[in-house]
């Protein structure tokens, strides 16, 4: 019906999940901002777990922004791929310009979101990142990639709904994929939802406060 539907369906699922065994460790939720935080919300509920937001910003290639060639994350994260760097011939100077373009975008959110409160630690813990949908998965990778490089022993993505070549093209960046729903004919996220109205920062805080 809307994301708090998909939240509390997704939630269900993974405590399943957990209470079966096939999830364990210490548990924090992460929602990708700003559609994944209302689902993570109730993710965070149905697992007794902390909730956060994780902020990366992918680095993509200049002349064709949608190809990434890295991510960035909180305290001075970097992932780069170097495939892509080689493949694209990119220099020092221009992924520089890049990264310090997103890097100011990301400590804008993080203000924002955060308010002066540290990151909730990732270190040692499963980390289960969620969004409200996958369709290309880029900002899914790296956000896997984004907790794996802050520590997280174990990283399970959860989503309610995703394409299907791109879901299982990501199973090399997660220990784990929950997703609910992979329809053969999918062309948008917003097309399974019934209210997909956008999520303001506001929704986005008011999540993290309550």
């Amino acid at each position: 019906m809307d994301r708090r539907d998909a939240g509390l369906l997704l939630g269900e699922r993974l405590r399943e999940l957990r209470d079966s065994g096939d999830i364990q460790g210490d548990v924090v939720v992460v929602g990708l901002p700003r559609g994944g935080v209302p689902v993570a919300l109730q993710v965070a509920r149905a697992l007794d777990a902390p909730l956060d937001v994780i902020l990366v910003r992918k680095l993509g290639v200049p002349y064709q922004p949608e190809l990434g060639f890295g991510a960035i994350g909180e305290g001075g994260v970097r992932v780069v791929n170097p495939d892509v760097v080689r493949l694209a011939r990119l220099t020092d100077d221009e992924m520089a310009v890049v990264e310090r373009r997103e890097r100011a975008e990301l400590e804008r959110r993080a203000g924002r979101f955060r308010r002066g409160r540290e990151p909730v630690d990732l270190a040692g813990r499963t980390v289960i990142v969620v969004d409200d949908g996958i369709a290309t998965g880029g900002t899914a990778r790296a956000a896997c990639q984004v907790a794996r490089a802050h520590g997280a022993s174990r990283v399970v993505l959860a989503v309610p709904v995703g394409a299907p070549e791109t879901i299982a093209s990501l199973r090399g960046d997660a220990d784990e994929i929950v997703c609910l729903d992979t329809p053969d004919h999918f062309w948008a996220i917003g097309a399974w939802y019934e209210d997909f109205t956008q999520t303001s920062d506001e929704d986005v805080m008011e999540c993290l406060r309550s």
